[in-house]
């Protein structure tokens, strides 16, 4: 039998989702709920608590509880690398039309509001390792973070890094002035000479870290994707690293894999 937090979260819960709450609407008080239904205030904030975990409201300390407005969500597939890949050689103006994001979540660029920051740092063992680098060689570190306009949380938290020797070539891949560039990383190999031949990518989960939760404003008990995106070019060598904090509550990751007739 459920409890009697669980029977109001499903009727609030079956409200909000049925559109007779819309997105930015007041709940009533604590108080007005635990009179309706006939409980006490601690069933009730039990139930909003629930609720706020599932990240159907937004609790705010002395304004009330508010219907939370739906996230975008992303949809990341495997096929988005080859769609990044055969848009790496076309036209400024072509490239320029979508990018990755617009390629997930189906929005437009004027959607969008796009920040990166650059900065040079030593290697440490693990990327050194995976570039097979020695320690300390030059890294230029990328972070991107985009979010919808009419949201403040970023889709994901991406730090990317390359070999600076590999892309030194090419002063304007130093820019982050030049971001967001035009067909993205693998037009910016391309432009020294680099074609990427495969994708690899390893996904974790875990709860999010106090600053990572705070950044992508998540929900209370909502996990993050840990993915780590390793590019190899047709020499089998390491040319771009990127570390991706994927929020649980609207990513989906879509891997389709094409078998070989029989």
């Amino acid at each position: 039998m459920p409890k009697a937090y669980e029977v109001i979260a499903d009727d609030l819960r079956r409200s909000i989702r049925a559109g007779e709450r819309g997105p930015g609407d007041r709940l009533p008080s604590e108080t007005d709920l635990a009179r309706y239904y006939r409980r006490s205030v601690p069933t009730v904030q039990n139930a909003l608590r629930l609720l706020s975990a599932e990240g159907l409201v937004d609790r705010r300390h002395g304004r009330g509880t508010f219907v939370r407005r739906p996230r975008t969500v992303a949809v990341r597939d495997n096929g988005r690398h080859q769609w990044e890949k055969d848009r790496a050689r076309k036209a400024p103006a072509e490239r320029a039309g979508t990018g990755a994001t617009e390629h997930d979540t189906g929005l437009c660029q004027r959607d969008l509001v796009f920040h990166a920051q650059y900065r040079e740092v030593s290697a440490p063992r693990d990327l050194a390792d995976a570039f097979g680098v020695p320690v300390g060689t030059a890294l230029l570190e990328r972070t991107y973070r985009t979010h919808c306009a009419t949201e403040s949380a970023p889709f994901s938290l991406v730090t990317s890094y390359l070999v600076r020797d590999l892309i030194a070539a090419n002063p304007a891949l130093l820019d982050e002035t030049n971001e967001p560039w035009p067909g993205g990383t693998q037009n910016q190999l391309y432009t020294v000479g680099v074609e990427v031949a495969r994708v690899e990518e390893r996904v974790t989960a875990r709860p999010p870290a106090p600053e990572e939760a705070r950044e992508l404003d998540l929900p209370a008990g909502t996990p993050v994707l840990l993915l780590r995106k390793t590019s190899y070019d047709i020499n089998d060598r390491v040319v771009d690293i990127s570390d991706v904090t994927l929020p649980g509550d609207r990513t989906e990751l879509l891997f389709t894999t094409p078998l070989e007739r029989w």
